[in-house]
């Protein structure tokens, strides 16, 4: 996970590694409802893990270094992240009845994200890289990779 040097870089990434699985789930639906799923599910757990690492990680340094938690960014990421969940659950509501019309909850979660992550990748992560140094974020990557599947693979038991 460390290869990137910058939270900017890696956190794009991931960013764009999401974007192209929901992509599959939405081209796929209604032709090939395994791989749709299959990618949805993909995407769900990741989409879940990014918002634990950005919550976990992420956001407390930033609060630590810049002694704004009450005000600031984070706390609108997190009510972000919020409503992107919300969407993000109805979207698999359908996906566990088989349900391929989802797409008014796809539009909405897609509008969320579009927004959310502009300002992460133009705000954000680039101020989050500005106050930490190089060490703190090999840290900061090396504690993703300790955060437990059940903080994040939530839902699809049986599905």
């Amino acid at each position: 996970m460390s290869e990137q040097k910058t939270i900017t870089e890696f956190f794009e990434q991931d960013h764009d590694r999401l974007d192209e699985l929901f992509k599959t789930f939405q081209q796929s639906k209604r032709s090939d409802f395994p791989k749709a799923k299959e990618a949805f599910t993909e995407f769900k757990f990741g989409l879940q893990r990014h918002i634990v690492w950005e919550e976990d990680l992420l956001f407390p340094i930033w609060e630590q270094k810049t002694g704004m938690s009450d005000s600031g960014p984070t706390p609108v990421m997190r009510n972000e992240h919020r409503q992107i969940g919300q969407q993000l659950e109805a979207i698999h509501q359908k996906v566990a009845n088989q349900n391929p019309d989802s797409d008014q909850e796809e539009q909405t979660l897609l509008d969320l994200l579009g927004s959310h992550n502009r300002k992460e990748e133009r705000a954000l992560y680039p101020a989050i890289d500005k106050v930490t140094s190089p060490e703190e974020r090999e840290t900061v990557f090396g504690s993703m990779k300790s955060i437990p599947e059940e903080r994040y693979k939530l839902c699809c038991g049986s599905h």
